[in-house]
């Protein structure tokens, strides 16, 4: 008996298998479970949140879609929830336009507080249909100082960005008084969060799959560098994952 996961994304299918033994076959039994320690739990906490985030960037946002950087002028310090009430006035305008032009704004943003003080956001936002350009939009709306854009595909895509998003507060920012604040992630509430379509087999093995390799979806290739198999440790269940990308990648209208 073998689970199979599978999340259905714009450009993306991501598919996780769950068995026991080398292939899921009857009789074949879990390895034995590890108690983990605190440090393993919290590593293991931590792979979870990343694959959580990155898995709804997917299901919301497009390659062209843009991670902002919003600054304030050099020198500014604010308390956290000074900044929260200035993203909530940033946000409340930038929605209004957006609706203005027919359009939803979609959002996830995190608070970076430097170890001197220094303050910016990041915020990745879908881009709008408007003739003047997403960017003009946002730096109109964003009234506190400087704004930087790039794509998401050349912020390192959808990966990268969710383990940015998703990072713990450095170790010599453990001290500030915002520590706690600061590793939170602000997402809207409208954001699709995906589900995956679940299937469980009895009678079939993971023998054929493991031994000749995942085969890919019409349409889509196999990135290589995402099959990985293993045992977990916890569970003592063995897993095989990967990823299938679009070849031609569907754009936002």
């Amino acid at each position: 008996m073998f689970n199979q996961y599978r999340w259905d994304f714009i450009n993306s299918i991501e598919h996780e298998y769950k068995y026991a033994g080398n292939y899921g076959a009857k009789g074949e039994k879990r390895a034995k479970r590890q108690k983990p320690t605190p440090e393993q739990v919290a590593k293991q906490n931590q792979i979870n949140k990343e694959n959580r985030i990155r898995r709804i960037i997917k299901a919301n946002f497009y390659p062209s879609d843009l991670w902002v950087t919003l600054k304030y002028p050099k020198g500014t310090r604010k308390p956290y929830e000074e900044v929260r009430k200035d993203m909530n006035s940033f946000l409340g305008k930038l929605r209004y336009r957006y609706r203005k032009i027919g359009n939803e704004l979609k959002y996830i943003y995190r608070i970076e507080i430097g170890k001197r003080g220094g303050i910016h956001v990041h915020i990745l936002v879908n881009r709008t249909k408007c003739s003047k350009g997403t960017d003009m939009l946002i730096t109109d709306c964003w009234t506190f100082g400087f704004t930087h854009f790039t794509p998401i595909r050349e912020a390192g895509g959808y990966k990268d960005l969710a383990e940015y998003i998703a990072k713990p507060v450095p170790e010599e920012q453990k001290e500030h008084e915002a520590a706690e604040q600061v590793k939170a992630y602000h997402p809207s509430r409208n954001l699709i969060r995906p589900k995956p379509e679940r299937k469980t087999f009895f009678r079939w093995t993971m023998r054929k799959l493991l031994e000749d390799g995942p085969k890919p979806t019409p349409g889509f290739y196999i990135v290589k560098e995402s099959i990985v198999s293993g045992i977990n440790k916890f569970t003592g269940m063995s897993y095989l994952r990967y990823t299938e990308q679009r070849i031609k990648e569907v754009k936002r209208e």
